[in-house]
């Protein structure tokens, strides 16, 4: 079993790349393949995949109870994806850019407090953080910044994976 604290951080942790998942098919179902940046998102999205499956299978190793809100993030995140892309590969790389800016965030306040605590939850969040970090880097290099809005763009994004975050401990 696993204390209070740490089955939050997984909470959210699995929640968080249950999302992420979700935003790629997304973008994906509006680019498709005729895009040349649809062969970086498909592998973001598949890195993403595996974060998701690791933290699945903590939840159930653990005994960790899963958000409620999980159908919530499932539409969330198809729609701020598919929204993006329709936007422009741009706006699509925006998006990635905003939101591992928070996980990234997120993830380095979470090895802070878990310290030695956990290794197994410290050395994957550790090794997913650096990969989120390769996802912003990448949208940067794409162009992220030449989005259409892209301030309020990012504002919003990151406003939103705050509050996504802040739900997900509770419920």
């Amino acid at each position: 079993m696993t204390n209070k604290r740490t089955a939050s951080m997984i909470r959210v942790d699995q929640a968080g790349e249950y999302g992420a998942t979700r935003i790629y098919a997304g973008q994906l179902a509006v680019m498709g393949d005729r895009h040349p940046m649809a062969r970086e998102i498909a592998h973001m999205a598949e890195q993403e995949e595996r974060h998701r499956k690791f933290f699945d299978a903590m939840v159930a190793r653990r005994g960790v109870r899963p958000t409620a809100l999980q159908p919530v993030w499932n539409v969330a995140g198809f729609a701020l994806g598919a929204v993006t892309a329709a936007m422009g590969p741009r706006a699509a790389m925006a998006c990635t850019a905003a939101v591992e800016t928070e996980i990234d965030r997120h993830y380095r306040d979470q090895l802070d407090e878990l310290a030695d605590s956990d290794p197994e939850l410290s050395t994957a969040v550790a090794d997913f953080r650096a990969e989120e970090l390769e996802h912003k880097e990448k949208a940067l290099a794409s162009g992220a910044e030449q989005a259409p809005g892209y301030p309020l763009l990012s504002l919003a994004i990151r406003a939103g994976c705050r509050a996504a975050i802040a739900l997900s401990k509770r419920i």
